[in-house]
């Protein structure tokens, strides 16, 4: 590690000030920032911690809208979320249980690793990211890999999450690292059904549209017999090929379809 300043403001307002540096960089629940200090990868002059914001903090529902506060670890998801199982499962799915009771929401869909399993649940669930700005649309925040829409300074404090008919996420995992190496989140909205798929996509997570145009009409494992995902663009490497990948997405979904009914 080095030397580097610290800070933990306990309001938005004095996050986004403290962060106003050019050197500073804000900090979850560090699951994914600190090894990449110990390895030297990443060296900001300044951290400034989000956990001890307490409007950023905790899980509410209303008017058929689950809320989880950017800063809220993902126990706390799996505990709070009862309303909305499927997002409450995803939580109960991710890392150990060290990760679940230091990662949160907020860093990780501001880090938006192509494998992480959030992202899946937003852009599935057609949330809205809620930042110290603005709100955008699930659909116009994820830009790629490691990609997001977010502008300099500018931090998640919660996410919104409609809570569907029906929904379920399945994950193909990599048993060392419990990271997707195919993950889908299927939920249904009335006629409308959402299909977001993570980990296969060297682009990051991503919603397969033809699955959610079929799923629409016929919400069922066997209205996708037939359909398929090019293995172009998919993530090759010594877990799996991108064909191999390709195919998972169509068995995930289809478990995922089953489960939600």
């Amino acid at each position: 590690m080095y030397n580097f300043e610290f800070e933990k403001p306990t309001t938005v307002a004095d996050a986004v000030a403290a962060l106003g540096g050019d050197d500073a960089q804000a900090l979850g629940g560090g699951q994914t920032l600190i090894p990449t200090l110990k390895q030297r990868l990443n060296q900001p002059g300044k951290l400034v911690s989000l956990t001890g914001i307490s409007e950023m903090n905790g899980v509410s529902v209303d008017g058929g809208v689950v809320t989880v506060g950017a800063a809220t670890c993902h126990a706390d998801v799996e505990a709070g979320a009862g309303a909305y199982p499927a997002l409450a499962a995803l939580a109960g799915q991710i890392g150990d249980p060290a990760v679940r009771n230091r990662g949160t929401v907020g860093g990780s869909l501001a880090n938006n690793d192509p494998a992480a399993c959030y992202p899946s649940a937003a852009l599935g669930s057609g949330a809205t990211i809620v930042t110290n700005t603005r709100e955008i649309a699930a659909d116009d925040y994820f830009q790629g890999m490691f990609s997001t829409a977010l502008e300099e300074g500018e931090i998640i404090t919660a996410v919104k999450f409609p809570i569907p008919d029906c929904a379920s996420y399945q994950k193909f995992l990599q048993p060392a690292s419990r990271f997707a190496l195919t993950g889908v989140f299927v939920a249904k909205y009335g006629d409308n059904v959402r299909v977001a798929v993570t980990g296969a996509s060297e682009e990051g997570v991503f919603r397969w549209a033809e699955a959610e145009a079929a799923l629409s009409a016929n919400f069922a494992p066997e209205a996708i017999d037939g359909l398929s995902v090019s293995a172009d663009g998919m993530v090759g490497d010594i877990h799996g090929t991108p064909a191999y990948r390709a195919h998972l997405v169509g068995v995930m979904t289809k478990r995922a379809v089953a489960a939600a009914h």
